[in-house]
């Protein structure tokens, strides 16, 4: 007979509990950010800065210091956007490389529509009131449908999502370049820009990015939880045959799985063009490791059927605090590359072992408690 989540049963085998050990390894995770924070604040030094008035100067610590803390809130809101749509991927098992050169070509589609009808475009003069949300529709809409054409390619080609989406990445990144002809677009409306995304709380702060990522990351945490579809993602990446056999629409999960990732590289794409104001051919170029290595670090599993948007949201945070750091404590910047790659091979080495370590464990709570599945996600 099962046994309710926490309790024993009656050969004294406590069966499986997947939200006690995601929230253990979200903690975990948390316990990173605040850790490596505590480290910049000690070790970071500090620095003098003069207030936008005719104050004097007053000293600061470099990393606490209030548009450092905004910088790399924003810095992390593209990565953690995107990684939250490469977690729901990697969960239902499969991979999306081609998310740096979704984000490129969402980018530059929408830099090219608002520099249209910016002060020196064609279209100068057009009402903010239409140009704006088109803009937005338009990078939302060039990201899903690249993600989309990522998840057809997937399904109905029958070929792995990494050769795909590998093939995608050049493919995407290639077209921005021809449509831009490696030149830069600029002149936005600045309702856009300064209305908008960089809306300004206070001296250098600027929330609207921050706001996404949170928003993002709530309703992705609470679509895998609370709807079918989300519980569907699990079981498709935790075993597809399986998930087959069940009656599970498995095309249609891994068709929305790279959807939402194409629509999340336009979401981020969208804060970049409002935040910096300009896109070219070269914006997003290398992403993909940042965000993929979000992702598992993050705790998303690459053999499927585990993640979380959380996790997905602090593992963004974890790289660029590292990067962040890098710069406070003035260590050459060509090594942050080599760390983000130690890490994502230690989070990869990590997860194998717990892989290894669970099987066990259900392997021997199966014997001993024949209602477990051997199979169950942890």
């Amino acid at each position: 007979m099962p046994t309710e989540p926490g309790n024993v049963s009656p050969t004294g085998v406590t069966p499986p509990q997947p939200g006690a050990r995601r929230r253990f390894k979200e903690t975990g995770l948390l316990g990173v950010v605040v850790a490596l924070g505590l480290l910049l604040s000690v070790f970071g030094g500090s620095m003098q800065i003069r207030d936008r008035g005719a104050g004097e100067p007053r000293t600061v610590n470099k990393f606490l210091r209030a548009d450092n803390l905004d910088k790399l809130a924003k810095n992390t809101s593209f990565f953690a956007i995107m990684a939250v749509g490469a977690t729901l991927v990697i969960i239902a098992g499969g991979i999306d490389l081609s998310v740096g050169s979704i984000y490129c070509l969402a980018a530059v589609c929408g830099a090219m529509f608002l520099h249209r009808f910016g002060p020196q475009g064609a279209g100068a003069g057009a009402s903010p009131a239409w140009v704006i949300p088109a803009a937005i529709l338009l990078c939302l809409g060039v990201g899903t449908s690249c993600g989309l054409l990522n998840g057809l390619g997937v399904v109905l080609l029958r070929v792995h999502p990494f050769v795909i989406t590998l093939g995608t990445m050049a493919i995407y990144r290639g077209i921005a370049f021809v449509m831009t002809r490696a030149q830069a677009y600029t002149h936005f409306p600045e309702q856009f820009t300064d209305g908008l995304i960089r809306y300004e709380v206070g001296a250098n702060l600027y929330p609207v990015p921050m706001t996404l990522m949170v928003a993002v990351t709530v309703l992705a945490a609470l679509y895998l939880k609370l709807t079918v579809t989300g519980r569907h993602i699990f079981a498709v990446g935790g075993n597809e045959e399986a998930a087959r056999y069940s009656g599970l629409p498995v095309e249609r999960v891994k068709l929305k799985v790279y959807a939402f990732s194409g629509l999340m590289a336009g979401v981020a794409a969208t804060i970049m063009l409002g935040y910096y104001g300009a896109a070219s051919s070269d914006a997003g170029k290398g992403y993909e490791l940042d965000v993929i290595a979000a992702a598992v670090i993050g705790g998303a599993s690459l053999s499927g059927g585990r993640g979380s948007a959380l996790g997905a949201l602090l593992g963004a945070l974890i790289i660029q605090t590292i990067g962040n750091g890098i710069i406070i404590l003035e260590i050459d910047q060509n090594y942050s590359q080599i760390i983000i790659g130690a890490v994502i091979v230690v989070a990869v080495v990590l997860d194998r072992v717990n892989t290894v370590l669970r099987d066990r464990r259900l392997a021997n709570a199966a014997r001993l408690e024949p209602g477990i599945d051997p199979r169950t996600p942890i």
